[in-house]
């Protein structure tokens, strides 16, 4: 199988891995960043469009106390769901 040019486009357009998903901003990355700060107080990192879990929004947010987390909002801005490694709350 040979790789040419074309097929690093599609990889990019296939949105498949982590490293395809881009940061957002605007008004609706700002309601998101406020959304997931106030259920998990620290410094958002990154706001990115999600799919996983029927969240549309994911906010990585490092918390006060040094953990990382990503919260999931739906739509709405309501926590779908707030997943990390080691989480002590």
């Amino acid at each position: 199988m040979a790789i040419t040019a074309g097929g690093v486009g599609a990889a990019v357009a296939s949105g498949g891995g982590e490293d395809a998903k881009e940061q957002v901003s605007g008004p609706g990355a700002d309601r998101a960043r406020e959304a997931a700060l106030a259920a998990h107080p620290g410094t958002a990192n990154a706001v990115e469009r999600d799919g996983e879990n029927g969240a549309t929004w994911e906010v990585e947010v490092t918390g006060n106390y040094g953990k990382t987390v990503d919260v999931r909002l739906d739509e709405n801005y309501k926590v779908v769901v707030i997943e990390g490694d080691g989480e002590d709350n």
